[in-house]
């Protein structure tokens, strides 16, 4: 009599698909959320019944987003219930000129490309935490980053070339701006701060690539 009623983790039409935490963070979203829908044949398509919003912030990774979501998600369902049951929650259909599509993520997303604008850049640290985890190469070895910053200003250095290394992190040059690397992982290794890291490893001349 219901039907089947779904727990999507944006504002839609905005983000259908599988990974709508993730883009929404990649994108600079302000804001995301939960919308309680009604399934239909479609992706993401149905009848919009409930929605809550929450503001994505500064700092929040894709497991942080994921979090908050799933607690908002649990309170917006039980919201949604009584309506459902009764009858007086009224679906509301999504403007499909609005939608667009949250693509699952693929570990090849993970490769930094350090010509990309670095507030880009640091959005997709934010959000491939803690899955896939952005990634790049160092010498032989494959570098995981799990926090970074973006700062403003240019630098002579070439696009992945390491500009200064301080306890306050590495900083990096990309194709606009600065990225400042906070935590990073070498191979077997567990993730640490940028400070522990420079601690065996001397990173004069570096260039991550």
């Amino acid at each position: 009599r219901l039907g089947c009623v779904n727990i999507h983790a944006s504002l839609l039409p905005r983000w259908r698909g599988a990974a709508p935490i993730q883009r929404a963070i990649e994108a600079g979203d302000a804001d995301t959320g939960i919308t309680i829908m009604r399934m239909d044949a479609g992706l993401d398509t149905g009848e919009m019944l409930l929605k809550r919003i929450t503001p994505i912030h500064e700092d929040d990774t894709g497991g942080s987003l994921h979090d908050r979501l799933m607690v908002l998600g649990a309170e917006a369902l039980m919201a949604a219930m009584p309506g459902l049951i009764d009858g007086s929650l009224i679906g509301q259909p999504q403007n499909d000129a609005e939608a667009c599509y949250a693509p699952k993520l693929q570990k090849a997303e993970a490769k930094i490309d350090w010509n990309e604008d670095a507030e880009l850049l640091a959005r997709r640290v934010r959000a491939f935490n803690p899955w896939p985890v952005a990634q790049t190469q160092l010498g032989d070895n494959i570098i995981r980053i799990w926090d970074a910053v973006a700062l403003s200003g240019n630098s002579s250095k070439q696009p992945g070339e390491v500009i200064q290394a301080t306890a306050d992190g590495i900083l990096v040059a990309t194709g606009n701006g600065m990225l400042l690397v906070r935590k990073l992982q070498r191979p077997g290794g567990k993730p640490m701060a940028a400070r522990d890291y420079l601690n065996a490893n001397d990173l004069t001349g570096a260039r991550f690539g």
